[in-house]
């Protein structure tokens, strides 16, 4: 088994056990992606209620690998699976969540010291995504305010678009943060701890039993969210702005062969997954 540690601190280390955990994270985040693509969606007044993905497997992948190349396969995954393949890739669009995600997820799991600690599994799993989410909320109120989107809910009254993101935000948190965060992860990572990494040659987190959460914060993670936020929003805008600094890729496949062309992403992301496990857990 290699020595190379889940808690490792060198951030830009990338050696087979990095890159079949990339792949892994990478195929079932797709997976899950583009099984939330076919869920339905209720709109209650001007608010969207919907799913915004099942995070809890994406999250309890960071926190068991606890690598930033996991989180960074996090965003990969939903632009190969569920926005490549499906002909919807945004350019410059997608550059909010691979520059916020892994940086949310990976400052978020290192605060996990206690992995035995449901109180702290449950505030690192909501604070995953409430970070993800809180930045992106900002960034699409910012959008507004410096006239890179036209305002669509009320005319005049761009203050109108705060209470809207900000009951977005509240509804995705109940939902996507909660039922599809915390609860499943609480069961599920518990489950996989110890015994998923050591399959594909990395030693487990054990922790230490009873250590504050403080023990883990990170400056250099936290300097990476507060770097990545403008960087994120400088790239949003932009591709507001489109022309040519915004190579937009948009086949009309589901227009084409219609939504049973869903099942494409998941194939090939199921097909993946089982492959790299396969081969990350083949004896040598």
């Amino acid at each position: 088994m290699s020595t190379l540690s889940a808690d490792t601190e060198n951030l830009f280390s990338f050696d087979k056990q990095d890159m079949m955990v990339f792949i892994l994270v990478m195929s079932l985040t797709g997976l899950q992606n583009a099984f939330t693509e076919i869920m339905p969606e209720f709109t209650v007044g001007p608010v969207e209620l919907g799913v915004g993905g099942f995070i809890f497997i994406p999250i309890v992948l960071v926190l068991l690998f606890r690598t930033y190349w996991a989180a960074l396969a996090v965003p990969v995954g939903e632009i190969v699976f569920g926005e490549i393949l499906l002909g919807e890739f945004d350019g410059l669009g997608a550059m909010e969540g691979l520059l916020l995600i892994p940086v949310c997820y990976y400052f978020a799991a290192k605060l996990l010291q206690d992995p035995e600690n449901t109180t702290q599994l449950a505030i690192v799993v909501f604070l995953a995504e409430a970070l993800e989410e809180l930045f992106a909320t900002f960034i699409d109120i910012g959008k507004v305010y410096v006239g890179v989107e036209e305002l669509e809910a009320v005319p005049g009254l761009p203050e109108s678009i705060i209470v809207l993101e900000g009951v977005d935000f509240i509804t995705q948190m109940l939902i996507t943060g909660i039922i599809f965060g915390v609860i499943p992860a609480l069961y599920l990572y518990p489950k996989l701890h110890g015994k998923v990494e050591p399959l594909l040659g990395m030693e487990p987190f054990k922790g230490e039993r009873g250590a504050s959460m403080l023990s883990g914060f990170s400056f250099k993670a936290l300097a990476a969210v507060l770097i990545a936020f403008p960087i994120a929003f400088i790239a949003e805008a932009a591709s507001e702005v489109g022309g040519a600094i915004n190579v937009v890729w948009e086949p009309e496949f589901l227009a084409m062969y219609g939504q049973s062309y869903i099942a494409v992403p998941i194939v090939v992301s199921a097909i993946v997954a089982v492959a790299i496990w396969y081969r990350a857990t083949k004896p040598a």
